[in-house]
């Protein structure tokens, strides 16, 4: 996934402020409830994900969690999370989660931004990037467990074939 970059203004401290101007370079449908929430969705290799963000000023945290279109039935819940501990023991930034009684796939991460001054737009760009292309990359796997009743060995495992040459 590409990202437009854009410059930010100096001396914000909201990064949300930082991140509409980011979403609006880039055309994605959003909205903003409140000075402290952000939700976008963007067109993935696999499906759509709901982006939502929360800016807790107070701890200086920014929460972020990308959710998948897709939902985990309670018979299948025990085969997805072998799959997560296998993607999560890959992830450098973020992990997968599932959240219950929704059953509901996602990928997660926290910014802690106390002390360290206005967020980068940089950062929230590279964020987006690592959830998307995490997300797409490892959304096969999920399906392979979920559709094609594959172990979360053999589902990773065939996700993650490097293909080589082009047809």
């Amino acid at each position: 996934m590409s990202v437009i970059s854009v410059i930010a203004e100096p001396g914000t401290q909201n990064p949300l402020d930082i991140l509409e101007e980011v979403v609006t370079a880039n055309d994605w449908s959003w909205q903003r409830p409140g000075t402290h929430e952000f939700a976008l969705q963007i067109n993935g290799s696999w499906c759509d994900y709901r982006l939502y963000f929360y800016w807790q000023e107070e701890l200086g945290a920014l929460h972020f969690s990308c959710v998948f279109e897709t939902r985990v039935a309670e018979n299948q819940s025990h085969e997805v999370y072998r799959l997560m501990v296998l993607i999560n023991e890959k992830l450098w930034l973020g992990h997968f989660e599932l959240s219950h009684p929704e059953g509901t796939l996602l990928f997660r991460h926290t910014m802690i931004l106390r002390g360290a001054g206005p967020v980068a737009t940089e950062q929230l760009e590279d964020l987006l990037d690592v959830a998307i292309t995490d997300s797409d990359r490892f959304f096969p796997a999920f399906q392979f467990v979920l559709w094609g009743g594959k172990s979360a060995e053999e589902a990773l495992d065939a996700a993650l074939i490097d293909v080589a040459g082009t047809a």
